[in-house]
């Protein structure tokens, strides 16, 4: 194999779904303790003597003890180079979500064994759908009371369509959680528990047919134990590694990431069966990630990583070849060469330099302006990577800065957050309103944007909330606009693109427009 082709091999790079409160936060710090790249696990909300999580790194993610934002995360384990994308757990984030899910090959859905699948887990599953990831789901919680095993497998078949294949199985739930069995390697693995999680978990490994078993687990339990497996082995589907990359079948594992009971088992299988970066469709066709020639797209923009130097970071994943330090590309969109200089390797909001990657890592790149999501860069042979659409915003508001002496730092702020698409930016076809209006998908968005105003910018700021519900973008342009003449109930405003954009105060209101004028073409993703 070449140097190329070995460096795709090693890679893994994958994001974790779930409903907000799942544990999904926990369980990347989790990951990142097995793999070596921490030593002590934070908590997501830190007691006085825990440290706060890696991946949660604004400060009101910490506030909150919630993710807001996605981060790009990279350690080893087992001669394996692992990427991880840590996403927005929080539904007013999912446009977020989507946009990182395009840069990754497999997903891993944490379920609550408490409450099973939850809405947000359901929307995130269909993205991983259109995009046929293959799904890893990891079943959190088991050291509290939960709903039966058995029917968590059933509800995951019934409402996802996923032919569900269980990795391991728990003995006990609850306080009587005492550890899992590995099918794979017909292990027990006993459980004791550490100081709050924060290091790896002291496990004991026994043969199933070891006679001291009985006597380590209560005899109901073990009971319990033997009557699931047997239900397992006898009517449960076989192992289908083809399905499974195809997206149809899902491995399921059990285990508790908040004190570290099956995390490594977890870790270990999901090395050995997801996928290695896979071809990208393109304008020229399929690029393998083994092509020669470095290509890469831009799927996340973040301003202000690092408070101290008001930087600007283009979140990139490589597709194909290999990336060097000091390298010249094309940059499409904007025809321009452009050099690769300081490139760094990103670890939630730490960064160092790196000198080389491969398909399948993401890189962080310095955005003086240059990048926009979705940008292909790519060597001599020109193309373009399939475009990242935005999704129609259901909250609307004028924003107002109250103080007119930092108009300039206002409009500086909003200029950068609009670039990262942390919210939508529209606005009024009235010159005389200069007001930016912001698009979000929950209130938590405006709430982020006028914290990260405040604090990053030095910038007070006022909503004032609009009467819509609905946006929808005019396929065909002003023109098409312009023939259809006046629409009632309807705000025209524009993107930050200049493309037309009608807000309506609820769905009843749209579709009377559509009745009224069929001739309008309207879209609720922005044409890319």
């Amino acid at each position: 194999m070449s140097e190329l082709a070995q460096e795709v091999d090693r890679r893994r790079t994958f994001a974790i779904i779930s409903h907000p409160d799942a544990g999904k936060t926990t369980l990347t710090e989790k990951l990142l303790l097995y793999g070596g790249a921490i030593h002590l696990a934070g908590a997501v909300k830190a007691r006085a003597s825990q440290r706060h999580v890696t991946s949660d790194w604004m400060e009101l993610e910490q506030q909150r003890g919630i993710s807001i934002t996605s981060t790009v995360l990279q350690f080893s384990y087992m001669d394996c180079c692992v990427n991880l994308l840590d996403t927005p757990g929080h539904k007013d984030f999912s446009e977020d979500t989507y946009r990182t899910l395009a840069a990754a090959d497999n997903a891993v859905m944490l379920v609550d064994a408490a409450k099973g699948l939850e809405t947000q887990t359901r929307k995130l599953f269909e993205v991983c759908k259109l995009r046929s990831l293959p799904i890893f789901t990891f079943i959190n919680k088991l050291d509290r009371p939960t709903r039966e095993p058995l029917e968590l497998l059933d509800e995951i078949e019934k409402e996802l369509g996923l032919i569900p294949y269980a990795m391991n199985w728990p003995i006990g739930t609850g306080d009587r959680f005492r550890g899992v069995f590995d099918r794979s390697s017909r292990t027990v693995h006993l459980f004791k528990r550490s100081g709050h999680g924060q290091r790896e978990a002291d496990v004991e490994i026994m043969l199933l047919d070891d006679p001291r078993l009985p006597q380590i687990i209560d005899p109901d339990l073990y009971a319990q134990f033997l009557e699931d497996l047997e239900v397992l082995e006898t009517m449960g589907a076989e192992w289908n590694e083809a399905a499974m990359h195809g997206g149809s079948m899902t491995p399921i594992f059990f285990g508790s990431a908040m004190t570290n009971f099956g995390v490594e088992l977890f870790l270990k299988a999901f090395l050995q069966h997801a996928l290695k970066p896979t071809p990208h469709d393109s304008t020229v066709g399929e690029i393998a990630p083994t092509d020669e020639e470095f290509s890469a797209f831009v799927f996340k923009l973040q301003a202000n990583m690092d408070p101290k130097h008001r930087d600007r970071i283009a979140f990139v994943r490589v597709c194909s070849g290999k990336f060097e330090k000091d390298m010249t590309v094309n940059h499409v969109r904007s025809g321009k060469t452009i050099r690769l200089s300081h490139a760094q390797k990103l670890f939630g909001q730490d960064r160092e330099i790196i000198a080389e990657a491969y398909a399948g890592d993401v890189i962080g790149l310095n955005n003086p302006g240059t990048f926009a999501i979705g940008d292909t860069i790519c060597g001599t042979k020109k193309f373009k990577f399939a475009g990242i659409p935005s999704f129609s915003p259901e909250l609307f508001a004028y924003l107002r800065s109250p103080e007119p002496s930092k108009f300039k730092q206002f409009r500086k702020g909003v200029s950068e957050l609009k670039e990262e698409g942390a919210i939508q930016i529209m606005y009024s076809v009235d010159d005389a309103k200069r007001d930016p209006i912001l698009g979000a998908v929950g209130q938590l968005q405006f709430e982020v944007v006028q914290f990260r105003l405040q604090s990053e910018y030095g910038v007070e700021t006022l909503l004032d909330p609009l009467p819509y519900s609905v946006a929808r973008w005019v396929e065909d342009g002003w023109e098409a606009l312009e023939e259809t003449g006046r629409l009632f109930n309807t705000l025209v405003v524009k993107d930050s693109l200049d493309r037309p954009v009608l807000l309506f105060k609820n769905i009843w209101n749209l579709n009377q427009v559509e009745s009224d004028h069929p001739e309008l073409k309207l879209k609720a993703i922005a044409p890319i």
